[in-house]
């Protein structure tokens, strides 16, 4: 496991995705499956950077596991921000038109959708995200 500790800002978004993938290319991530991750890092920790310490900021973890049987990487976000829970979020109405749909919530529809697993919990005055995707 490999963990890294930044501020929670949006500047710091191209270095956790730098990270992330410097794990990722030792499995031989397949393009695609590096191009959703950098996306789920993109819509996550840009959400903990906007709102866990508005309008301050604050720490934040990001650590990146893989796994065996199958290969998978399994990647935390751990922030002591404000308690949220994004999957609580109602999914869009994607049959609607972008101007018919309400504000929000579709960056993490799009998470949910392209990662294999997905969880969060509040413990210990932390927000838990974990996110998982097949290699």
């Amino acid at each position: 496991m490999k963990e890294l500790m930044i501020d929670a800002t949006v500047e710091n978004i191209e270095k956790v995705t730098d990270f992330v993938n410097e794990q990722l290319e030792a499995f031989d991530c397949p393009m695609k499956t590096q191009t959703q991750i950098d996306i789920a890092i993109d819509e996550l920790f840009g959400n903990i950077a906007h709102y866990a310490y508005n309008p301050d900021v604050g720490p934040a973890t990001v650590r990146v596991e893989v796994t065996d049987d199958p290969i998978a990487v399994i990647i935390t976000f751990i922030d002591h921000g404000i308690p949220y829970d994004p999957l609580k979020k109602e999914d869009p109405n994607t049959t609607l038109s972008a101007e018919e749909r309400n504000i929000g919530g579709l960056g993490i529809y799009l998470v949910k959708k392209s990662m294999d697993d997905i969880s969060y919990e509040y413990k210990n005055g932390q927000n838990i995200l974990k996110i998982k995707k097949k290699i």
